[in-house]
C-alpha cells in the first residue's frame, strides 16, 4: 500500500476509478474495491487477486461467464451441458455456495440453492470483474470462504461523451444473439444502457443409453436442449462539485432453459435474475468518508413439463415455482487516521426471503453485521486487519477475523501473509426442502460451516513481466456435502482439508502477450470416515491455463490452451470424471475505425470430456461476431 492509500480511499465511486484506470495509460495495476471494500491497487492487496477487463472480454470472445474465467487460479466449473445449462463454480476446492457473488455490490444468488446462477449473466452486459481468492467474511459476512467475485455491469464514464455500441453473434447449434447499448457522461453525470439476447438449439446434455437412461440424469430424453436469454441493464449517477455522489444499477435477464425430463419430471424452467441498488456517498469532514447503499437481488423460477406447469422437484430448483430475493442494506464510514492508515467501520443487513408453492417450515431469515477493518502501511511494511460480528435470526452469532501483512521488496518483489476465518449459514434447500417420492431431501440438523485458512505468497511486478505464486490452507468443519449415493440428502462432513498453490506467470515475447496460470490442489473428506482421504466432488486436483495473444496490425491472433486433471462426481470415489485439455483458436480484424469482426474455434480437436457425471460437453463449435464501438464523442 503506498501513499496513494488514502486518496484513493477517498474516491467517491467506482466508475471514477474505472475512469482513472482507463485514461491512464501508464497506470501499472488497476483499482479494485472488492478486496478491502475501498479503492486500492491490485499490487496494494494482500490478497490473490485477478481482474478482468472489458479489453480482455472482447480480446478472448467467451460465450459465458464460464468460458470466461475457467482456469483462472483456482477457478473451475462443473456444468450440466452446454450454453445455458446449469454451471457451478468451485473457488480454491471449497464447495460452490462457498463463493458470494456480488453485482455492482449487491448480492446475488439464490436463497434455496445457494449459489449464483452465473450461466444466466450475459457476458456481453459485464464491464469489468474483480476475484478475490481466500477467506473474506470478515468483511462480507456469510458465504465468502473461498473468496469473492464482483461483477460490475458496463458503465457511462465521466466526461466521456456519448457512444453507441452494437454486437451480433452468430455460431454452431443455431446460436445467435446481439446487444445494443448506449452510454455518455459530462462533467457531472454518467449513464449507461443496453438490451440484448442470446439463443442456442443446443444439443442433448445428457448422455443416453439403454443403461445409462437413469443412472445421471434420471430422465431418457434425447432432444436438444435449447436455451433462450433477454437481458437489459441501466446504470446512472451524478457527482457534484463537493464529492457527493448518488448512483444507481439496474439489471434483468429471464432465460428459457430446456433439460432432459419425463412426465415424472419438468424438462423446461423459465429463470429469470433481478438485481437493483442504490448508492449515496459523501465526505462530512476531510477525512471521512460515508457510503449508503441498499438493493434487492431476486432469483425467480418456474418448471414446466411440454409446455404445461409442473409441481414436481427439479434438482437445485424448487417444484412448480421457486422465488427468493434479497433484500440489503449497507452503511460504511472510511476514516483517514493519519498519513497511510485508514479506518473502516460499518454495518450490513440482509433479509432472504422464500416464496414457493413448496411448503417450507421457515421461509425467511435476515443477518445483521458490523465489521471493522485497519489498513496501515509503515515503511516496506503493510498491514491489513479487520473483525466482524454477524448475528443471523436462525443460527446466532458469528464471529469472524482476518490479518495480512505484506513486506515489499527491491525490484517489484513482495512477500505476504495471512490467516482468516470464515462460515456459512445453510440453505433454505438443506434444511426444509420437503421429501422427493418419500425420500428425505433436506436436513433441518444441519449446522454451519466454519472454515480458518492460512496463505502465503510472493509475486513480483516488472515492466516487462509479472509473476506470482500463493500457496494456501483451509480446514473447513461441518462442510455441507450432497452425495448421489445418499439420493441428495445433505449431510455435515466433520472436517475437510483443502490444501493448494497456485502459480501464475505473465509477459511480453516478441510481441506475443503471455498469460499462464497453474492451479495445484488437494480438496480432501478428513473426516476420519471410510471416505476420509478422497477427493471432494467436481474438483479436479490439477488445471491449468495459457492464453496467448498477437496484434499484427488491424489483426488480431490468439488461443487459449486449458487442462484440468481427473476429479470424481462422489464423496466415494467411484464415478471418475477424466482428465482432459481443450484449445480454443480466436481471431479479430478491425476493417475500419469504428468496426471489428471475431471469430473463435472452441474445443478445436473436438474432445469428448464430463465435468459432471452423464452429462455432455460441447464439442468443436465456432462462433463469429461483427461489433461496432465507436470511441466516446
Amino acid at each position: 500500500m503506498k501513499k496513494t492509500l488514502l486518496a484513493a480511499a477517498l474516491l467517491c465511486c467506482l466508475p471514477a476509478a474505472y475512469a482513472a484506470d482507463q485514461n491512464d495509460a501508464s497506470a501499472l495495476a488497476p483499482v479494485v474495491v472488492t478486496a478491502t471494500r475501498t479503492p486500492i491497487t491490485a499490487d496494494d492487496a494482500l490478497s490473490s487477486v485477478s481482474v478482468i477487463t472489458r479489453a480482455d472480454i472482447e480480446r478472448l470472445q467467451p460465450l459465458s461467464v464460464a468460458d470466461l474465467l475457467t482456469g483462472l487460479p483456482g477457478i473451475s466449473f462443473a456444468q450440466s451441458g452446454g450454453l445455458g445449462q446449469l454451471s457451478t463454480l468451485f473457488l480454491r476446492g471449497t464447495n460452490s455456495t462457498h463463493t458470494l457473488v456480488l453485482v455492482d455490490g449487491i448480492r446475488v444468488g439464490s436463497a434455496t440453492a445457494g449459489f449464483a446462477r452465473l450461466e444466466q449473466i450475459p457476458v456481453e452486459q459485464i464491464e469489468r470483474i474483480e476475484i478475490v481468492r481466500g477467506p473474506r467474511s470478515s468483511l462480507y459476512g456469510s458465504d465468502a470462504i473461498g473468496g469473492v467475485i464482483q461483477i460490475f455491469t458496463r458503465h457511462g464514464q465521466p466526461n466521456g461523451g456519448t457512444a453507441p455500441s452494437f454486437s451480433t453473434t452468430v455460431g454452431s447449434h443455431g446460436l445467435a444473439g446481439a446487444t445494443v447499448g448506449l452510454s455518455g457522461g459530462d462533467a457531472h453525470a454518467w449513464y449507461n444502457a443496453s438490451l440484448g439476447g442470446q439463443y442456442t438449439s443446443g444439443f442433448p446434455a445428457c448422455r443416453m443409453g439403454a443403461a445409462e437412461a437413469f443412472a445421471g440424469c434420471f430422465a431418457d430424453d434425447p432432444r436438444n436442449d435449447a436455451f433462450r436469454d433477454w437481458n437489459g441493464a441501466f446504470n446512472a449517477g451524478y457527482r457534484w462539485d463537493n464529492g457527493t455522489e448518488l448512483a444507481g444499477d439496474w439489471l434483468r435477464s429471464k432465460s428459457f432453459v430446456e433439460y432432459a425430463g419425463s412426465p415424472f419430471g419438468s424438462n423446461r424452467a423459465v429463470d429469470e435474475q433481478r438485481v437493483a441498488g442504490a448508492r449515496l456517498s459523501f465526505s462530512p469532514l476531510e477525512a471521512w468518508k460515508v457510503t449508503l447503499t441498499a438493493g434487492q437481488s431476486k432469483d425467480l423460477s418456474t418448471t414446466y413439463y411440454q409446455g404445461t406447469y409442473f409441481g414436481t422437484y427439479y434438482p437445485l430448483q424448487q417444484t412448480g415455482y421457486a422465488d427468493s430475493r434479497r433484500n440489503q442494506a449497507s452503511w460504511q464510514n472510511d476514516l483517514a487516521l493519519a498519513a497511510n492508515q485508514l479506518l473502516t467501520v460499518g454495518v450490513d443487513w440482509q433479509q432472504e426471503h422464500v416464496d414457493s408453492n413448496t411448503a417450507y417450515l421457515a421461509t425467511h431469515r435476515t443477518d445483521t453485521g458490523g465489521f471493522a477493518q485497519y489498513q496501515g502501511t509503515f515503511g516496506r511494511n503493510e498491514l491489513q486487519a479487520s473483525v466482524r460480528r454477524d448475528h443471523n435470526s436462525q443460527f446466532g452469532n458469528h464471529d469472524t477475523g482476518a490479518l495480512a501483512w505484506g513486506y515489499a521488496f527491491d525490484h517489484g518483489l513482495r512477500l505476504s501473509a495471512s490467516y482468516g476465518t470464515a462460515f456459512h449459514a445453510p440453505t433454505f434447500n438443506d434444511l426444509y426442502f420437503p421429501p422427493f417420492f418419500g425420500t428425505p431431501s433436506a436436513n433441518p440438523q444441519l449446522r454451519p460451516e466454519t472454515s480458518h485458512s492460512t496463505e502465503l505468497g510472493l509475486q513480483q511486478q516488472l515492466d516487462a513481466w509479472h509473476w506470482a505464486v500463493n500457496a494456501y490452507e483451509t480446514r473447513i468443519n461441518q462442510m455441507i456435502v450432497l452425495d448421489p449415493a445418499q439420493n441428495y440428502v445433505p449431510f455435515n462432513l466433520s472436517r475437510a482439508r483443502i490444501r493448494g498453490v497456485e502459480g501464475q506467470l505473465g509477459t511480453t515475447l516478441a510481441g506475443w502477450q503471455l498469460q499462464g496460470y497453474l492451479t495445484l490442489q488437494q480438496p480432501k473428506n478428513d473426516d476420519g470416515g471410510a471416505a476420509s482421504g478422497n477427493v471432494l466432488p467436481r474438483r479436479p486436483e490439477r488445471t491449468a491455463r495459457i492464453d496467448l495473444d498477437r496484434r499484427f496490425g488491424a489483426f488480431g491472433v490468439g488461443g487459449t490452451w486449458y487442462a484440468a486433471g481427473r476429479s470424481y462426481d462422489d464423496v466415494a470415489n467411484l464415478h471418475p470424471l477424466g482428465g482432459y485439455s481443450t484449445l480454443a483458436l480466436r481471431a479479430s480484424w478491425q476493417f475500419a475505425p469504428d468496426w471489428q469482426v471475431e471469430g473463435r474455434l472452441a474445443n478445436a480437436f473436438d474432445r469428448r470430456y464430463e465435468t459432471v457425471w452423464y452429462y455432455n460437453q460441447p464439442g468443436r463449435t465456432w462462433s463469429l461476431t461483427l461489433r461496432y464501438s465507436p470511441a466516446a464523442r
